[in-house]
């Protein structure tokens, strides 16, 4: 019986590494990759990342969900409004003459409320018809309305007062404490400003992302770069739309890392050494610090005809840790929206899983006595 035994644990130990080959992981060994992408049909190019590298790979484009939005910088602005389509004019007019057109002997001043201003810029008073103020600012109104006025009612003297219609307004529609539709104080209204006048960002979101919208174009910057560049922070124009939200960006974990997952990003930019501390870094004992993958997919344009891009759409990145530049380049080679990072298995864990295998297999007969 003791010789079966033996016989039968001494086969299994030969057969065991023919019969499996490399054992199941949870991600690839780097050796693995590397000789695929030397297949003369092999669909994806493998650039290894080092200091002479990166200047190239960053004049590639942009992938995943890397939104290239433009923005505006800041400019300074009047202190003061002008009058659009839609405001709302209030007129009081005094007059102490005996025989006024417009107000009697008991009341000296009469009030036009809430006078809209027309589209073509223009608004009516009585016995005068039709006056433009349309990109006016009140001051300036109400001395045109006088000088109008005075031709008709020489005594008479004008008070104006504006209330900003839609075209002297912004909305503010999410992120932050109370959303809404604020009129413009003046024309040195900015972004900042219409965020703290909706009471602050929420402090749920993360890496707050601003998207400027002015009729069909849209414009975008992170809240951090608003903070760190004031210069900036641009002047709203009525009928802008602003929205605050989450960043949305992503990256993928596997293999070999601390923990496998979907991570957000929590700052406009990643690097590669940003992505193995927010995925737990490497596994004592199973990663291969000279085998850190980033597999990323390009678009067709990337690779079209005059374009500075990869050799194919699929690309695998190599980066080894192990080294002073390999370390340099990781802080510095940037992680894109979508990117896969894999920490690779070190090449001696198969070696090393055949041994546990085999020292407990031979453990477990000699505690059953069979040794």
């Amino acid at each position: 019986m003791r010789l079966s035994i033996l016989l039968f644990a001494a086969a299994s130990l030969f057969l065991l590494p023919a019969a499996c080959g490399r054992l199941p992981s949870g991600g690839p060994a780097s050796e693995d990759i590397v000789r695929q992408s030397a297949d003369l049909d092999a669909n994806f190019a493998l650039y290894s990342v080092n200091r002479a590298f990166l200047p190239t790979v960053a004049q590639w484009p942009a992938t995943g969900k890397q939104e290239r939005l433009n923005w505006l910088g800041a400019s300074n602005g009047a202190k003061t409004q002008i009058i659009q389509p839609g405001d709302k004019l209030t007129l009081r007019i005094w007059d102490s003459s005996d025989n006024s057109l417009l107000t009697s002997v008991e009341q000296k001043m009469v009030q036009l409320q809430d006078v809209r201003v027309a589209a073509n810029g223009t608004i009516f008073m009585p016995y005068v018809g039709n006056v433009n103020v349309l990109g006016m600012t009140p001051d300036l109104a109400r001395e045109k309305l006088q000088d109008e006025l005075e031709s008709i009612v020489p005594s008479a003297q004008l008070q104006l007062d504006m209330a900003e219609g839609r075209n002297n307004s912004v909305d503010l529609v999410s992120g932050v404490a109370n959303p809404g539709t604020y009129p413009m104080p003046n024309r040195n209204f900015s972004v900042m400003g219409l965020i703290s006048m909706g009471g602050g960002i929420g402090p749920h979101l993360n890496n707050p992302q601003i998207r400027l919208v002015r009729g069909r174009t849209i414009y975008g910057t992170s809240v951090d770069n608003l903070l760190n560049h004031p210069q900036l922070d641009t002047l709203l124009r009525g009928g802008d739309r602003v929205f605050v939200e989450e960043d949305e960006r992503y990256f993928l974990s596997f293999g070999a890392t601390g923990k496998e997952d979907l991570h957000i990003f929590s700052k406009d930019e990643l690097s590669a050494m940003d992505a193995m501390s927010i995925s737990g870094g490497f596994q004592d004992g199973r990663a291969d610090p000279q085998g850190l993958l980033v597999l990323r997919e390009y678009g067709p344009e990337a690779v079209a005809p005059g374009v500075r891009g990869p050799r194919q759409t699929r690309v695998v990145f190599t980066l080894d840790l192990t080294s002073a530049d390999g370390l340099f380049s990781a802080r510095q080679f940037q992680i894109n929206p979508g990117d896969l990072v894999i920490a690779t298995e070190s090449p001696i864990n198969d070696a090393l899983t055949i041994s546990n295998i085999i020292g407990n297999f031979f453990g477990v007969f000699s505690r059953a006595g069979l040794l």
